[in-house]
Order: structure tokens, then C-alpha cells, then sequence
């Protein structure tokens, strides 16, 4: 990949063969985070898991002490007491059976988190389909299929982030904005970390962490040192 003047700039700041502490791999993802946007800080971890094994599969979720940085748009499948409640704990869209054509025929997508009560996938496996392929479909692992709508919405607003293994075996999510403090993206990381340690599966035999690497939207890859966080 062609890469440019600026980003083979930012690169020199970065040593390659060097596994670098959390701390200060924080500091240089926002030195070199120099876009002429707020770039999103990201964490790129490969694990030793195989996720075609059904007992070594990761999907929760975590809720960021000092949030994304981001306005998070949810969307709420509810009926009756429940379509109040989730409209009282200010979800953006509220709907039913009347939201499945609007989704799927006419592409309506405007929304970042879905959340659904139990009694209502039986209307949201409709769009499988569609919400599947791009992560959005409702899972209990992840807290967004509930009774607790209150909770649920309060927590995605609040800066809950979602996490699972792509076909590579490798999880990718944001941990905030470049114009966070490197203390509120430490925070981040930690609590991020934190989960994964506790969800690493029991059938997984060898080393959990691969690698870990820290990025921004524009910028180089800075690679952690996996020991802070065990095998």
C-alpha cells in the first residue's frame, strides 16, 4: 500500500521492532494522531483463539468509563409499557412490526446500536439479513436483548462499546478520540482489557493475546507488549 508524506512522517516517530508499555503507546498514538478531523483511537488484538469452535467464540460488550467520544444513535424493538420506557430513557427510534419494510426495503439504517426485548426477535429475525452482516443484530451476550431497557440505553449512551472475534480471530474496537486525554484513553484501555481477560475462553489452551496494536484512524499501527495482560 502506497502510503503518504504524512503518514511516513508520523511512522518515523514509532519503532517497529519495539513492543511498547500501554502508557506510553497512549502518548504516541495521540502524537501521531494529526488529522485535520477528531481521528478515533482504535485496539486491533489477535488472539489464539478459534472461533470455529463454538467454546473458544468472544462476543460481550463493556461500557467505556470515559466513553467513545461519539453520539450513538439506538434504536429500541419494544411494545406497550415497554415502547414508553424505552422512549422515557431516550432512545432515538422506538418501533415494532411497522420498522420492517422501512429497514429492509427502503434501506433505513440510521442508527448505530439495535436493541430489542425478548419478545420481540421474533419480528427482528426477520432482518437478519440485513442487521447480521453489518453487527447489528441484538444478542443477550451483549446486553442488547433485555427487559432492562433503562439500563441497556443508559449504558450505550454512556460509552458501551461491543466486542467479538472477526473470521480472523482478531477483535477490533474503539476506545475513544484522539482529543481525549491520554489519562481517559488509558482508562479506556484498561477497562477494555479488563473484560477480555475475564471473557477469555476456558477451552482455549496456549496464549490468549497475540498482539495488540494501538491505532488511529490516519495513522501507523503502534504495537503493546502482551505481558501486562498475561498469556
Amino acid at each position: 500500500m502506497k502510503r503518504g508524506k504524512n503518514y511516513k512522517e508520523k511512522a518515523k516517530l514509532i519503532d517497529r521492532s519495539v513492543l511498547y508499555d500501554a502508557d506510553k503507546a497512549v502518548e504516541l498514538v495521540k502524537q501521531v494522531a494529526t488529522a485535520k478531523f477528531d481521528e478515533t483511537i482504535e485496539v486491533h488484538i489477535r488472539t489464539g483463539c478459534d472461533g470455529r469452535h463454538a467454546d473458544q467464540q468472544i462476543r460481550g460488550a463493556v461500557v467505556l468509563p470515559q466513553g467513545t467520544g461519539k453520539s450513538v444513535r439506538v434504536l429500541v424493538f419494544a411494545k406497550g409499557a415497554k415502547e414508553d420506557e424505552a422512549k422515557a430513557a431516550g432512545a432515538d427510534f422506538v418501533g415494532g412490526e411497522e420498522l420492517i419494510p422501512k429497514i429492509q426495503n427502503e434501506g433505513w439504517l440510521d442508527f448505530d446500536v439495535v436493541v430489542a426485548t425478548p419478545d420481540m426477535m421474533g419480528v427482528v429475525g426477520r432482518l437478519g439479513r440485513v442487521l447480521g452482516p453489518k453487527g447489528l443484530m441484538p444478542n443477550p451476550k451483549a446486553g442488547t436483548v433485555t427487559m432492562d431497557l433503562t439500563k441497556a440505553i443508559a449504558d450505550i449512551k454512556a460509552g458501551k462499546i461491543e466486542y467479538r472475534l472477526d473470521k480472523s480471530n482478531i477483535i477490533h474496537v474503539p476506545i475513544g478520540k484522539a482529543s481525549f486525554t491520554a489519562e481517559q484513553l488509558s482508562e479506556n484501555l484498561n477497562a477494555l482489557m479488563s473484560a477480555l481477560m475475564k471473557a477469555r475462553p476456558a477451552a482455549l489452551k496456549g496464549q490468549f493475546f497475540k498482539s495488540i496494536c494501538l491505532t488511529s484512524t490516519m495513522g501507523p499501527g503502534i504495537k503493546l507488549n502482551t505481558a501486562r495482560y498475561g498469556s
